[in-house]
């Protein structure tokens, strides 16, 4: 059974001619399935809780990266979790602005996600965790006053530095040396200038900052250092599409 869960800005009249596409697509492939709207849900953690009691192999995230990253956090924190991990896996179908978790995925557009859904290719993703938050992608930090604690060392990045703590690579990154979102690590990569990089990698991260730099995640939320950044193995199973930013 598939649960789709759409995003409260989707009731938008600008989204009826991508969502109408999207459904009529769903009807076509015979993945019809049970609608669930975040803005009539009190609760997000409880009704995917319910919905995997109930039997459902597939919740799917209807909306952009905060929607996914939304309903990751319910999954993760659910009392059901292993019950997930188990026999349900997380869809997305993109829509609107800001879907670069679902390009890196293989996933293009709206249309193209539901033969990706119908294909059922999976992956076991890694989660990168901070505090009571996860990320798919990546945090960010500016260099100015920040430090690093990684294995036994610290680094103090420059103050004209970009920080990137980097679980799933961005396509739009592909500059960077390609990180894989299955091998149990966090890269790190932290430049310095225009051709000054440094790259590592590592299980555990330590961030300080001592001129209040906000600590970005996933481009969406803030939060403020210190903080401690970890992983967690194969905590999600994904489906994604052939063109996906990792192998």
């Amino acid at each position: 059974m598939h649960v789709y869960i759409y995003d409260d800005y989707l009731a938008k009249g600008k989204y009826n001619k991508a969502i109408n596409r999207m459904e009529i697509r769903i009807t076509d492939l015979g993945l019809n399935g049970k609608i669930l709207r975040l803005g009539g849900i009190k609760n997000v953690k409880a009704a995917i809780e319910n919905e995997i009691r109930l039997g459902a192999k597939t919740i799917v995230a209807v909306g952009n990266n905060q929607t996914v990253n939304r309903i990751i956090g319910a999954i993760i924190n659910a009392d059901v979790y292993e019950e997930f991990q188990k026999n349900t896996v997380l869809g997305i179908i993109p829509i609107g602005d800001d879907t670069s978790i679902a390009s890196s995925f293989g996933i293009k557009d709206e249309e193209s996600a539901c033969n990706v859904l119908l294909a059922r290719r999976v992956k076991k993703i890694d989660l990168g965790a901070v505090g009571n938050f996860y990320f798919l992608k990546q945090l960010k930090i500016k260099g100015k006053g920040t430090t690093l604690k990684i294995n036994n060392f610290e680094i103090e990045a420059s103050d004209k530095a970009e920080i990137n703590i980097i679980n799933l690579l961005d396509e739009r990154k592909d500059k960077l040396p390609k990180s894989s979102p299955y091998d149990g690590l966090l890269d790190v990569f932290i430049k310095g200038g225009r051709n000054d990089l440094t790259f590592l990698n590592s299980k555990k991260i330590i961030i300080e900052n001592k001129n209040k730099e906000k600590i970005l995640i996933d481009d969406i939320l803030e939060i403020e250092a210190p903080a401690e950044v970890g992983i967690l193995k194969s905590a999600i199973t994904v489906i994604v599409g052939k063109e996906r930013s990792f192998l």
